[in-house]
Order: C-alpha cells, then sequence, then structure tokens
C-alpha cells in the first residue's frame, strides 16, 4: 500500500489496469528503494560469506549447514541437515536379511 501512495496509484485499481506511466513509477520507486533480483542474490550471498570469514557463530552454522536463526535441532531442521543417516547397525541388519 506505501508503494501505492508514493506512486500515486489508486489502491483499488487491478495490475492490468495500470497504464504504462504508473508501471514506470512502481519500478522506478522500487529500483531507487532497493536490491532486486540478481543484486539482491549476490548482496545475501556476500553477507553470508562475510559471516563465514569472520568466523562468526553465524559463520559456524553456515558452514555446517545448520539452522542459523537459533531453531532447535534436537529434532526437526530435516530441510537444512539433509537426509537422515541410518545408523551402522540398521545397516548390518539390511545386509544380513538379504
Amino acid at each position: 500500500r506505501s508503494l501505492l501512495y508514493r506512486a500515486s496509484i489508486d489502491f483499488d485499481k487491478k495490475i492490468g489496469d495500470l497504464d504504462e506511466e504508473e508501471i514506470n513509477r512502481v519500478r522506478q520507486i522500487l529500483e531507487d528503494e532497493g536490491a532486486v533480483e540478481g543484486d539482491l542474490r549476490k548482496e545475501v550471498s556476500m553477507n553470508i560469506k562475510r559471516h563465514i570469514e569472520m568466523g562468526s557463530y553465524r559463520g559456524l552454522r553456515h558452514r555446517r549447514g545448520l539452522p542459523v536463526r537459533g531453531q532447535r535441532t534436537h529434532t526437526n531442521a530435516r530441510t537444512r541437515k539433509g537426509p537422515r543417516r541410518g545408523t551402522i547397525a540398521n545397516k548390518k541388519k539390511a545386509a544380513s536379511k538379504t
């Protein structure tokens, strides 16, 4: 809403109803405010790399592929930790059954 207000566009107007001038105003505001698309990705990856090089706690968590923002890892965090590793005992049982 604040973006539409600064671009002086009616809130109830649908995107398909915007004319070229209004689209250009929105685009200009977005470009002036900060990074978008590739620039944003580059900025985020540089921030992560900076934390890793500093050796901060966040950098260590990034390096190890663990959650960075204080989430618990005893259970959960499977997306960040990757697929589960089975125990060696389970592998031996599976091998002896076949």
